[in-house]
């Protein structure tokens, strides 16, 4: 069922985003297209060629059902995916770039707002954050400065990371920066103080003392060991500094289960001078993060000017926002996913062109062109192109030709052409100018589970007045065999006054039906007043032999069921012949 249209457009007023995918943001308006439309023009298919990731194979499909007939935009699109397609090394760095900006975004410090609650340890982690941004920015705009760019999506982009470089205070953040990691780079470890009970396990932890100096296996466990083997070095004292305070875990040993049963066994094994002595690292489990946590607000207390200090830095800064940049990451893989397909698809052979988009009334002239799926099955040498106009005289097209002579595959790729072409992707032509269309229709033929209610017949008479309502003289609509579940001359009535509606409402169409003597009908007899008359468009058939040609011209007969009642053996003479030679069991 065709779904209900949306429109997507942008709030007037608003401060156009940075953005290469959706310009002029306060004028133009998105109809969006269904998923029925994507997957009768196996355009689904094809994104899954074109990306096996799942989330940009919807990201690539969003953009595609997203259209507006504003010709800028296409070619703003064209611009830059032309420029992109020439400079491999260009999308290259950029996309190593933002997928390092995508994980700052999603997982890191940044993305958080300034919290007063937050200790010294994630302090420390957004600063390192801060510093990575800052890098990643720098790099993008020596990639793009660097680059012999010729699209104005590009440039600005260009113009826009400088912006943001300019207005966020990069300079001074910097050297905010780059003081407070003087300092926090001079803490290499700290003593944390465990009080044991009668079994040598943990019950409760606490931080003693911040350190210029890592711990080291030869200090710390030799003197740990000769601790426990000779008596005389058991301090009955704590000998902490008196600077220092004790902050203990509350109830940490009910806290930590497992992680202290672990902890127990090392010091078991520690009892034992004679056992091998080695540091175990931090666990990267729950328990580990969870003393982290638990350490994390005694050195805050202990660092307590450090903290101050990166505080004041962090909310000085607090403006400065990398989703800007990481939104600009699907944008930019939309064209370098395209842009690898069709590089591989070219060095295989097969050729594409970029679209030029012109204003004025919706059409197109489109030559050599072919559908894009055939790439997945046939061979660029032994597959046929075709040429085809839509203009102000040709805007309705009847299209007949026998079973299996490619029908259904031209009338694909005629939505192929101009989804792809607004989308400012190489279209599959070695030529192809249009005006943008303001919406891409399908009606193919239904899936039986829809049609229990109505029936085929019913439901095929609903979906085309819904797209109908939706179709204007800016829309394309592709009509397959519809209207042919029913007796023939049921089928030519209802299918007659849908194409004189259609050719009144000035949208473009292709026909493609078999009911030739439909196709004879409207485009020999006489015009409505003021609509015009469908063209024939037939599929060239040469004997048995389908050209899968197309070209405007009378269809060629009644019906190709004899075609195919020979290519089966179903004709009288053939089935007699099998009588004869006793080949029927």
């Amino acid at each position: 069922m065709e779904k209900t249209q949306k429109t997507l457009s942008f709030p007037a007023g608003e401060r156009e985003k940075l953005t290469i995918l959706f310009p002029f943001q306060d004028r133009v308006v998105y109809r969006s297209l269904s998923d029925e439309t994507l997957h009768d023009l196996g355009l689904d298919t094809i994104c899954r060629e074109v990306s096996a990731n799942p989330k940009e194979q919807a990201m690539i499909l969003q953009v595609l059902r997203s259209v507006t007939s504003d010709p800028e935009t296409a070619r703003f699109r064209a611009e830059v995916f032309d420029d992109l397609y020439h400079h491999p090394e260009v999308r290259e760095r950029l996309m190593k770039l933002l997928d390092h900006v995508k994980f700052l975004n999603d997982f890191g410090a940044v993305r958080r707002a300034s919290d007063e609650g937050i200790g010294v340890w994630d302090l420390i982690h957004r600063l390192d954050e801060l510093r990575d941004y800052i890098e990643t920015v720098e790099a993008m705009e020596a990639c793009l400065r660097d680059a012999d760019l010729h699209s104005d999506g590009l440039r600005k982009l260009r113009e826009g990371i400088h912006g943001i470089w300019e207005t966020s205070g990069f300079d001074g953040l910097k050297k905010d920066i780059a003081g407070l990691r003087a300092t926090t780079d001079s803490v290499r470890s700290v003593t944390v103080g465990l009080n044991l009970n009668e079994r040598y396990e943990p019950v409760q932890a606490g931080l003693v003392s911040v350190n210029s100096k890592p711990f080291t296996r030869s200090g710390l466990l030799q003197h740990f060991a000769e601790s426990l083997s000779r008596g005389d070095r058991i301090e009955t004292e704590n000998d902490w500094n008196g600077a220092m305070t004790w902050h203990p875990a509350d109830d940490y040993a009910a806290r930590q289960g497992a992680e202290f049963e672990r902890m127990t066994k090392s010091f078991a094994a520690m009892r034992n001078p004679l056992l091998a002595m080695t540091m175990a690292p931090v666990p990267e489990s729950g328990g580990g993060r969870e003393i982290t946590r638990t350490m994390d607000s005694a050195l805050t207390h202990l660092l307590s000017g450090l903290v101050r200090r990166l505080r004041e830095v962090q909310n000085k800064y607090a403006a400065v926002s990398i989703r800007e940049v990481s939104d600009l990451i699907p944008e930019l893989m939309y064209y370098v996913r395209w842009a690898e397909y069709w590089e591989k698809l070219q060095k295989a052979g097969w050729r594409c062109c970029r679209p030029a988009a012109e204003a004025g009334q919706t059409g197109m002239k489109a030559r050599g062109f072919y559908n894009l799926k055939l790439t997945l099955v046939e061979k660029p040498e032994t597959t046929v192109r075709n040429d085809l106009t839509f203009d102000g005289e040709h805007r309705v097209y009847m299209l007949t030709g026998a079973n299996r002579g490619g029908k259904t595959t031209v009338t694909q790729a005629a939505g192929q052409l101009f989804l792809l072409a607004q989308g400012g992707i190489y279209v599959p032509a070695e030529a192809f100018e249009f005006t943008p269309a303001d919406g891409v229709y399908t009606h193919f033929p239904a899936d039986e589970d829809k049609t229990l209610d109505l029936g085929r017949l019913g439901e095929e008479c609903r979906r085309f007045r819904e797209l109908f309502a939706q179709c204007t003289e800016r829309s394309l609509l592709l009509l397959n065999e519809t209207f042919s579940t029913t007796s023939f001359e049921e089928g030519c009535y209802i299918a007659a006054d849908a194409v004189k509606a259609l050719l009144s409402r000035g949208t473009l169409v292709i026909y493609n039906t078999h009911m030739h003597k439909l196709a004879r009908e409207l485009t020999e007899g006489e015009a409505e007043s003021g609509t015009g008359k469908p063209w024939s468009l037939i599929v060239r058939s040469e004997g048995e032999k389908r050209s899968f040609r197309i070209e405007t011209a009378p269809p060629e007969g009644s019906s190709y069921a004899k075609d195919i009642a020979e290519k089966y053996g179903v004709t009288y003479p053939m089935l007699m012949q099998m009588d004869e030679k006793k080949e029927i069991p």
